[in-house]
């Protein structure tokens, strides 16, 4: 038996990006209750030297529209990284869904062998779609997505592991 690009791919990232949705909603209302502005949390970061809850949602979504576009042999679309509130975020991250919504089983066939061109340190770097897939693209998609989570629970959203799971 064999599991097909689509599979690991179009569910798993509409899943998280859709729980991420439901954690913003969760920390948001949880930032209105404790009398705060909700928007000190779209530039909150884990550390002084990371990246905050808005770059990790702009990376997250970058990642899914760079691997289904390559996967898929299109062009990846150009997003502007300007969000800076919950609002744009969302709204960034529903253009992610959408794009995903394009995306059929038949586009991402064979993709696990297409030759993925990346610009990497100013050169160009190539690999097979499969390991693209699992050692570029699964891994950062998830550290970011992980990242975004621990930065609203760390400034007190009453989110979980059944959030983040959904």
């Amino acid at each position: 038996m064999s599991i097909a690009v689509y599979d690991l791919t179009v569910p798993v990232f509409t899943r998280m990006l859709t729980n991420l949705l439901t954690i913003m909603d969760i920390a948001e209302a949880n930032a209105t209750e404790r009398k705060f502005d909700p928007a000190v949390l779209a530039n909150a970061r884990l550390a002084p030297d990371m990246i905050p809850f808005r770059g990790q949602v702009m990376i997250a979504t970058d990642h899914v529209k760079g691997c289904v576009s390559r996967l898929a042999g299109r062009d990846v679309p150009s997003w502007p990284d300007t969000e800076e509130t919950f609002d744009q975020l969302r709204t960034r991250i529903g253009k992610a869904l959408d794009l995903l919504a394009t995306i059929q089983p038949a586009d991402l066939a064979g993709s696990e062998t297409r030759e993925v061109t990346l610009r990497l340190g100013g050169k160009d770097v190539q690999e097979n779609g499969l390991v693209y897939l699992t050692q570029r693209v699964l891994p950062n998609f998830y550290f970011h997505i992980t990242t975004a989570y621990a930065i609203l629970r760390a400034n007190g959203a009453p989110i979980g592991k059944r959030d983040y799971i959904g």
